[in-house]
């Protein structure tokens, strides 16, 4: 079964266009490494909870829209040596590829897929 490693993050607004041009940077370097996939998907409907929200989770300000993203893998092995290689290249690195987004802000996680239909 494939294993997914998804992503909330807050990014300014006005930032969208680079943005996307950095995701798909980066996309590019994920693939080379083994993933068979990856979406980006800029919030749209993404409403303020009272207990827990997407925006809540990653402290969106006002002037920040919610970006939601995954990528898969075949499986958790190749996601392992992937995700490895991935945070090595020097294409993903801050000084060549700046994330255009408050990092430490992000938040992640890796999922086994349990039901793809």
């Amino acid at each position: 079964m494939t294993y997914v490693d998804g992503f909330v993050v807050a990014v300014p607004t006005a930032n969208r266009e680079t943005y996307r041009k950095h995701a798909e940077s980066a996309a590019a370097v994920f693939k080379e490494h083994g993933a068979l996939k990856v979406v980006e998907c800029w919030g749209d409907d993404v409403p303020e909870g009272k207990l827990t929200s997407f925006p809540m989770a990653v402290k969106r300000q006002d002037d920040e829209t919610v970006v939601f993203s995954w990528v898969v893998w075949p499986s958790r092995q190749v996601r392992d040596v992937g995700m490895k290689a991935v945070m090595a290249d020097p294409r993903v690195q801050p000084d060549i590829n700046p994330m255009p987004f408050d990092g430490k802000r992000l938040i992640y996680g890796g999922f086994d897929v349990i039901v793809d239909v």
